[in-house]
């Protein structure tokens, strides 16, 4: 006969025919009846001894220890996701935004319903990607950055939620590309916009580069103050031999309220290739490096 032994479960092994096992949950014991044909004497240490059982039968010596785990529980944290998982929502979400505002003129062409379209899937890609500090990343800011969408512009003014001019039918203005050149050294901020100008037949309309030049600073940890310094005025196309002309500053005396000169904004989310801003007057921004 061979059998085992632990503290709080009785079990034997024996060339007898096996007897039904019963268990008790509460007491966490596990108990086999014993075959009939025991001597008294094994019977009485098989209940009172406290240690495991050790038994040979030819083969090398092992020790068997039952213990029972119905009251261990183990909980644990699920574990963070992978890193390439994380890269594919964000791949994915930057791709959900981007079908968001493509076709809408960068802002010229929207509607309500585009708006709350663009702005939703905005806010998915700000969570996904966290909080912004700038303080770690100013310089992914560093470069060229080419707008793609701006929820301003669908009150059909270039100037946006401020004061412009505006696009349409009253003037003969088109909007072509627009760009964001920081530089974190030298805090350079400038904006720059592509403008095409009717001009009576037969004459070409005409072809310009609008830079709106600024300096900027971080304000705590994701928001950016710019202040405007000038505006420089080069043609381009057929006229691109001309100057540059650096167009007056309005007085600050004579400038409206609306119109400071400084401006303040929030990056939401930025990557490498990938910005989104939200401004002081709620419009959002989306950039790509261009």
């Amino acid at each position: 006969m061979a059998s085992l032994l632990h503290p709080l479960t009785s079990f034997s092994l024996s060339p007898s025919r096996p007897q039904p096992l019963s268990s008790s949950a509460s007491t966490n014991t596990i108990t086999c009846a014993l075959p009939s044909n025991l001597r008294s004497s094994d019977r009485r240490r098989l209940r009172t001894t406290s240690k495991p059982y050790t038994w040979t039968s030819g083969l090398p010596k092992r020790s068997f220890v039952l213990r029972s785990t119905l009251d261990e529980v183990s909980v644990l944290d699920p574990p963070p996701p992978p890193e390439d998982s994380t890269a594919d929502l964000l791949s994915s979400l930057k791709l959900k935004l981007l079908s968001a505002v493509s076709g809408l003129n960068r802002g010229l062409a929207a509607i309500e319903d585009d708006l709350q379209k663009a702005d939703a899937a905005a806010k998915e890609l700000e969570a996904a990607g966290g909080t912004v500090d700038l303080s770690i990343d100013l310089d992914k800011l560093q470069g060229r950055w080419k707008l793609i969408y701006s929820s301003a512009f669908s009150s059909r003014t270039l100037g946006g939620s401020r004061p412009g001019p505006p696009t349409g039918r009253l003037l003969p203005i088109t909007l072509g590309q627009v760009f964001q050149r920081i530089d974190i050294v030298s805090k350079d901020f400038d904006n720059i916009v592509d403008l095409q100008i009717g001009a009576p037949w037969p004459l070409p309309p005409i072809e310009l580069t609008a830079t709106l030049a600024h300096k900027f600073e971080l304000i705590g940890t994701s928001s950016i103050k710019i202040t405007f310094e000038k505006t420089t005025v080069k043609t381009t196309g057929n006229l691109s031999q001309l100057p540059p002309l650096e167009v007056p500053r309005i007085p600050d005396a004579l400038r409206p309220p609306s119109n400071t000169g400084s401006g303040e904004f929030e990056v939401t989310y930025l990557d490498a290739d990938t910005r989104i801003t939200r401004g002081d007057r709620g419009e959002l921004r989306v950039f790509v490096i261009a």
